[in-house]
């Protein structure tokens, strides 16, 4: 039986450990720290009984990835706690938009003269969500099932957001709707490709929606893990692995759930010093300025529709976003940033003590910033929730340097597995995608294709990958 070590245990990394036992192979994962599941874990953080998401909260990939949902993770305590609408989008004028479920109940939101617009640009995508699923997050380079449906999308999501918003759209309820969709793409909204991010988000909350996981991120850490066990898998945690030196050459397979940087530090000479070069010019993305709260009541938004998602775009209209999300690359951060916040316990009791809130946000600066945005963000919040302040208890800071120190991965606070430039996209970290020149190891982390977001699908392509260079007959069918 073939063996194989997993460095890391976030949920690419889970997730190549799953693939591999499900193949036959004999797998231990071994974790630095004392818990699993990376920037995919769940902790008290604040005060006792409030549990905070450490990273990923809300997981519109993850429902809809073609692997979770190949695994019976039901079976091992994994529940989708489905809010009322996927999304809220507040304004200055008192009302949000509203991300619906029902594609026809958000457009019918929008400004009239946008209500037929918005079905037309969203319709395709919609009727073929699997189907584009599966050719977004696919291998990079792959025969097309679906060439028709990839070459509609390619039109459309190949543009800036802020070209497509526009020449779509004639009100500001739609563009800063599409707007905060494609921010999820951290990059600048004038950028080629932004507009394929806002597609696939705006495609997924009218199908399979945003979920949280039910008693928080880590539940869906839990369930890989135990499916894992149940496979024959071991995990190992409080064990940080310095060096390959260390595995002492007993596995065929070692997988590594790491940034390029790391995969360096690991392998140190025993890579080509080509291939150490490419991983060590591997950009990353702008960071994440993250505070965690806890909430004496709901955030009181002024849009009190707002209340019925767990995920709120805040930040205005499209030309502010624009601006804020530009900022980062041009190394400031906004003060009128865009945030990101979610609000779990309002459909999770389990999050919070009784009449108690558990709330996040973040927002995008530049990669290991080191100033202080604590003010600039909860600006933003009162402005479209006055009062939001007289709710906090107690509130966690996280700045990209103590998002990196926790977790190595984010390098630089960057959330997103590197830049996704369009070279980057390209050869993501490098034309070998998951494999190295040394024999038997393989990176699978966020950093491969088809990139950051909580899927799996990077630790399953990756595994493949694997399995079909020690034995095509190992190879799983999915």
């Amino acid at each position: 039986m073939p063996r194989a070590a997993i460095i890391g245990s976030g949920p690419n990394g889970l997730s190549a450990a799953v693939t591999l036992a499900r193949a036959g192979v004999e797998v231990t994962v071994y974790e630095a720290l004392d818990t699993i599941g990376g920037a995919c874990s769940t902790a008290e953080i604040t005060l006792p009984g409030f549990r905070h998401d450490l990273g990923a909260s809300i997981f519109p990939m993850g429902v809809a990835s073609p692997f979770f949902n190949s695994l019976p993770l039901e079976q091992f305590g994994l529940r989708w706690v489905q809010p009322d609408a996927a999304m809220a989008h507040p304004l200055d004028d008192g009302t949000a938009v509203i991300l619906e479920h029902d594609p026809a109940a958000t457009a019918a939101n929008l400004d009239p003269a946008d209500s037929a617009a918005y079905a037309r640009l969203m319709q395709p995508f919609i009727r073929q969500w699997p189907e584009l699923f599966s050719e977004a997050f696919g291998p990079l380079l792959h025969v097309p099932k679906h060439p028709l449906l990839l070459a509609r999308f390619g039109t459309d999501g190949a543009l800036p957001v802020s070209v497509l918003a526009r020449s779509r759209f004639r009100g500001a309820r739609a563009r800063a709707l599409l707007a905060g969709n494609a921010s999820h793409a951290v990059l600048p909204l004038s950028h080629p490709f932004t507009s394929a991010i806002a597609l696939v988000f705006g495609a997924a909350a009218h199908t399979t929606g945003w979920p949280a996981a039910a008693g928080g991120a880590q539940s869906i850490s839990i369930a890989l893990a135990a499916y894992l066990e149940s496979l024959g898998g071991k995990i190992v945690t409080g064990h940080r692995v310095g060096s390959l030196a260390e595995l002492n050459g007993n596995f065929d397979l070692v997988l590594c759930d790491v940034a390029p940087r790391q995969l360096v530090e690991l392998a140190g000479d025993l890579l080509p010093a080509a291939h150490i070069h490419q991983l060590k010019r591997f950009r990353p993305g702008p960071g994440a300025f993250k505070i965690d709260w806890a909430l004496s009541e709901s955030i009181p938004w002024k849009a009190r529709e707002c209340l019925r998602a767990a995920t709120v775009h805040v930040g205005g209209t499209l030309e502010e976003i624009t601006a804020a999300e530009s900022a980062p690359w041009k190394g400031r951060a906004s003060q009128q940033p865009f945030v990101l916040v979610t609000q779990p316990s309002l459909f999770d009791p389990t999050r919070a003590p009784e009449g108690r809130h558990v709330a996040w946000g973040y927002c995008h600066v530049p990669n290991g910033f080191d100033e202080d945005m604590q003010d600039a963000i909860e600006s933003q919040i009162e402005r479209f929730a006055p009062g939001f302040r007289d709710c906090i208890l107690a509130r966690r800071i996280s700045t990209p340097a103590q998002l990196e120190a926790w977790n190595p991965n984010l390098i630089g606070g960057d959330v997103s597995g590197g830049a996704i430039t369009p070279s980057q996209l390209l050869f993501r970290p490098t034309i070998w995608q998951y494999r190295t020149p040394l024999k038997g190891l393989y990176l699978c982390s966020a950093s491969t294709p088809p990139g950051g977001g909580v899927h799996g699908m990077c630790g399953y392509y990756a595994a493949k990958t694997a399995l079909q260079h020690i034995s095509p007959s190992l190879t799983p069918g999915h």
